[in-house]
């Protein structure tokens, strides 16, 4: 229990609910008591009335009892349907606290997982699996709320229904009272040892399903590459062996549903014939009467059913407390970069790199080795390196996605730790090297980085940055040009589609600091040189860092440097260094030999 002591901030937050939730249980459950003792009442007076309209046998009055009798038995009757029809309103005045409340608690608790994933840094993501990700704020939120709701209404509700019931039974009669409770607590393991099983079966299930689901997801996911090598009846193949052991999982659960609930029945039959025996040789004692045996009869099937449901109420406990506890290992979980300041910063495009080295911490990949360059406001550097060089490792230490472990990144002279992460990001425009689109409409894509105040001119922005970024003539091909929608992550457009529709993003918020992660490799010489082309006006008034695999991306940059292993090899303009004979002009004379062979 102790994880899910997290949740006792919500109880207290929605307190008042949760009080009126206990009243109407206590409520709900005297109406549920009283009309077994009207029961009582009314057996006891037809009994006595029997007699008495025997003895008036022959006499003219026995008809005016037997109307009297009548009235009587129908008065007893319509207060059993109005108790009856009293505990349904509390009992629905109780699950409109208690539940509500669950219902609340479960959104509460999603918008605070959900908020505090926006906090956590890239190295989290990058560990994480991103179903796992969504089975804690779906699968396991919603099985804390059964603990929030279900299992503590529950809990309440038979607390409160066996005092009062063994209130009224001891007040009645103690020895047939202990003999009607002395089978409860075989019933309570019975119940929760068949539970523990059933509940270790459901998991076998569920595991199975989630298997399953997993498997058809990525064959839907995959159908290209699955087309494409032949692969359907393998596949079928695999997918009927998954779905057999699912169904073999659930009639084994099935035959042991099938055995509990005739177990239950017995044993609740048995304390039934224990309460009528022992009650019987009460009542010829002359210790009660016929009615207390009926009433008696009536509260053990009163406890019989929540006593039952005792076995579920802690396997949902237990499934809420796993659950909690996964919550609360990513709840606890503190991001990496953190940025406190709130002070407003205004960019003027000065970046500056001092020796900044990085180690990914959990691969102990050294990705940058004393990295130091310098872009004055409004000039343009280029970073060139193969794959793996660390050219992706600048441009996330620069959006401070992650910190170096070493050395400083300063923005404008400024340490970029001591800089308003959310300003800065603002007036920052990134294209990234692995393309992400929304399933939303083509201007949505383009304007998402957009602020609510910049929306308001968002439909003369979107024009000329499709236009810059060379995907204008593309859109308006479509048959609702900017309001097609993307399919999923974009795959209803093309590789180049997806990262020009990319770039128009990023250069529609017109920020100080513009950064291309390897975002041409996808398009064609020409078009690449059109989208350019296009940039250029655009990155004179802004501080623009390149990074790239192709020469052709880089040569107009205002200055180049080279990355090998995580270390700058080279350095300068485009016709330097090519005169240097280095590195770079290897990669250029390769580059060039290979568009001309094609």
């Amino acid at each position: 229990m102790r994880h899910l002591k997290s949740l006792n901030k919500y109880f207290y937050q929605y307190r008042g609910r949760f009080l009126l939730g206990i009243l109407f249980v206590t409520i709900s459950n005297i109406f549920g008591i009283v009309p077994a003792q009207v029961v009582r009442n009314a057996l006891d007076l037809v009994a006595l009335d029997i007699d008495t309209y025997k003895m008036l046998n022959g006499f003219q009055l026995q008809d005016s009892f037997y109307i009297t009798l009548t009235f009587g038995i129908a008065f007893f009757i319509f207060l059993i349907l109005l108790m009856a029809i009293m505990k349904g309103i509390f009992m629905f005045f109780m699950r409109q606290t208690i539940i509500v409340m669950s219902r609340h608690i479960e959104y509460e608790q999603k918008n605070e997982i959900f908020k505090h994933y926006q906090r956590l840094s890239i190295s989290f993501y990058n560990r994480q699996n991103t179903g796992d990700l969504m089975n804690r704020i779906s699968e396991d939120v919603a099985r804390v709320r059964m603990y929030a709701g279900p299992a503590i209404m529950y809990t309440i509700n038979m607390t409160v229904l066996f005092i009062l019931v063994s209130y009224a039974m001891f007040h009645v009669n103690a020895r047939l009272s202990w003999y009607v409770l002395t089978p409860m607590p075989i019933l309570i393991l019975v119940i929760y040892y068949v539970h523990d099983i059933i509940n270790k079966k459901s998991e076998l299930v569920q595991e199975q399903l989630s298997t399953l689901s997993t498997f058809v997801q990525e064959a839907f996911s995959g159908i290209r590459i699955l087309k494409s090598f032949v692969r359907e009846k393998q596949s079928i193949t695999h997918f009927n062996e998954q779905a057999e052991t699912y169904k073999k999982l659930n009639m084994d659960l099935v035959r042991t549903n099938a055995l509990f609930f005739p177990l239950l029945l017995i044993l609740i039959g048995v304390s039934t014939l224990m309460t009528i025996y022992i009650g019987g040789k009460e009542v010829i004692a002359g210790n009660i009467t016929l009615g207390n045996i009926a009433e008696f009869v009536i509260y053990v099937n009163m406890l019989t059913w929540p006593v039952a449901s005792l076995g579920w109420v802690v396997t949902l406990v237990q499934r809420a407390a796993a659950s909690q506890e996964r919550i609360n290992e990513f709840l606890h979980t503190s991001p990496d970069v953190v940025s406190s300041l709130s002070e407003p910063f205004i960019i003027n495009g000065s970046i500056e790199f001092r020796n900044v080295s990085c180690i990914y911490p959990h691969s102990n990949t050294v990705a940058l080795q004393n990295v130091s360059f310098k872009v004055e406001a409004g000039k343009s550097l280029a970073i060139i390196g193969r794959t793996g060089s660390g050219k992706t490792t600048v441009v996330n230490l620069l959006l401070r996605l992650m910190d170096p472990g070493t050395g400083e990144i300063l923005i404008d002279g400024k340490n970029l730790k001591q800089i308003n992460l959310d300003d800065f990001r603002q007036q920052t425009g990134c294209v990234p090297q692995e393309v992400f689109l929304f399933s939303d409409t083509i201007a949505n894509n383009i304007s998402f980085g957009l602020t609510q105040d910049q929306n308001g001119s968002a439909s003369e922005k979107l024009k000329d940055a499709a236009k810059n970024a060379a995907v204008y003539e593309n859109i308006m091909e479509f048959p609702q040009d900017f309001e097609t929608m993307v399919g999923e992550r974009g795959i209803t457009l093309s590789g180049g589609q997806k990262q020009r529709i990319s770039i128009a993003r990023a250069i529609i918020k017109e920020p100080k600091i513009l950064i291309f992660d390897d975002c041409l490799s996808a398009v064609d010489t020409k078009t690449e040189e059109e989208i350019l082309g296009n940039l250029r006006m655009i990155m004179k008034r802004r501080t623009t860092i390149i990074t790239s695999h192709r020469v052709s991306s880089v040569k107009s940059a205002d200055e180049i440097i080279v990355l090998a292993e995580g270390k700058v090899v080279e350095r300068g303009n485009h016709s330097s260094l090519i005169e240097r004979g280095g590195v770079y002009a290897g990669i250029y004379w390769k580059q060039l030999l290979e568009e001309e062979k094609v």
